[in-house]
């Protein structure tokens, strides 16, 4: 099969095409340089990492999606409802590329910050449920207690807020665990 009509399935099946390849075949390559990058490969952490199951929901740290491209590929890798919870401090990004996938996937936004009007302005009428959020302390309550049934509590935060990757992995974790 080639790349033309791997893509002509659909984009999503590109990612899971590609996402199948058999690891041990990778590491039986014949380039040791490219072999070695397949045998030393750790996941990056806060990338779709699995924090808990509550109630039936999901809960997923993508801390490491500071971008809206990034959030993008976690989107398009959920098969559930998603409530996404989202940085809302940084005006300068364009979340537009994010909008067919939020009409099919996304029930709730929660902004978390204290300047959302990005998130509202792009989302509004797109998303049925915008709220805010002033900490994702209070974020990860309110997407626990919405009324979105068996779906996924995404946190991908699309933008930079100044909080590092690491700082934002571990507070949604301690306030998921806390639950």
């Amino acid at each position: 099969m080639n790349i033309e009509s791997l893509a002509t399935q659909g984009r999503e099946k590109v990612s899971t095409g590609l996402a199948g390849i058999d690891a041990n075949k990778l590491k039986q390559l014949r380039n040791k340089n490219l072999r070695d990058c397949f045998l030393h490969f750790e996941q990056d952490p806060y990338r779709m990492q699995f924090t808990a199951r509550i109630h039936g929901i999901e809960f997923i740290n993508d801390a490491i999606s500071r971008t809206p491209n990034a959030t993008w590929y976690s989107l398009e890798t959920v098969d559930k409802a998603v409530i996404w919870i989202a940085n809302g401090d940084n005006n300068e990004t364009d979340f537009t590329s994010l909008i067919p996938l939020a009409l099919r996937k996304i029930r709730m936004l929660i902004c978390v910050g204290t300047d959302n009007h990005r998130l509202h302005d792009v989302f509004s009428g797109i998303i049925p449920t915008i709220i805010d959020a002033g900490s994702i302390k209070e974020a990860v309550s309110k997407a626990l207690y919405s009324d979105i049934e068996n779906g996924v509590v995404l946190f991908s935060p699309a933008c930079e807020n100044g909080k590092s990757i690491n700082q934002q992995g571990e507070e949604f974790k301690r306030e998921v665990y806390d639950l």
